[in-house]
């Protein structure tokens, strides 16, 4: 019912009421009777102005609403237990691992993701289920620190996430999309 309806429906029937054209106002009822169903009227008198405003508001059934939405959330990186042993928190001397970016197209399956990480100003780290890990660009507006908790993203027909299409949330507010992914490899030297 939209809110000039609801706002005039009171004062014409309070007109039609006051009119006192009972005949006129059966036969209407009678050609209507099979159309709308019969509300229940109140045992009491209501209070004039407010009785008379919740005696039109509609049934429950009549206000059914059907969406279908689904966000994803998408978890920051689980942190390793730390080691109970303090010879075992010393630094060690292990080289770190270089790694080398290389295409790997456009789009992303959403249910492969596992964990985020930020990396650098404007990348992310995609933690993938099958164990690659994927450096995401995110737009030059946006701030990698920002998915420091995790991001939200819609799920979309084909179940993937791509390169400009798709926006992630993160928690903290903002929205950016991925303007490129890549997969991270070990380097062979």
């Amino acid at each position: 019912m939209n809110p000039t309806a609801a706002l005039l429906a009171p004062l014409l029937l309070l007109i039609s009421a006051v009119s006192g054209d009972e005949e006129q106002g059966d036969a209407a009822s009678d050609q209507t009777a099979h159309v709308f169903p019969e509300p229940e009227l109140p045992r009491a008198a209501p209070e004039w102005p407010i009785g008379v405003i919740r005696s039109f508001v509609p049934d429950s059934a009549w206000q059914v609403h059907i969406e279908q939405r689904m966000t994803i959330r998408v978890s920051p990186r689980a942190n390793l237990p730390q080691p109970r042993d303090p010879a075992a928190a010393l630094p060690r001397r292990v080289q770190r691992q270089r790694l080398s970016e290389r295409k790997i197209g456009k789009c992303l399956p959403i249910a492969g993701i596992a964990g985020v990480e930020p990396n650098g100003p404007d990348s992310v780290i995609l933690f993938m289920r099958d164990r690659r890990l994927i450096n995401a660009q995110l737009e030059r507006s946006c701030l990698s620190r920002a998915f420091y908790s995790g991001f939200y993203l819609s799920r979309s027909p084909d179940g993937m996430v791509c390169v400009d299409r798709d926006t992630l949330l993160s928690r903290s507010g903002s929205a950016c999309k991925l303007s490129r992914i890549r997969e991270l490899v070990e380097d062979d030297d």
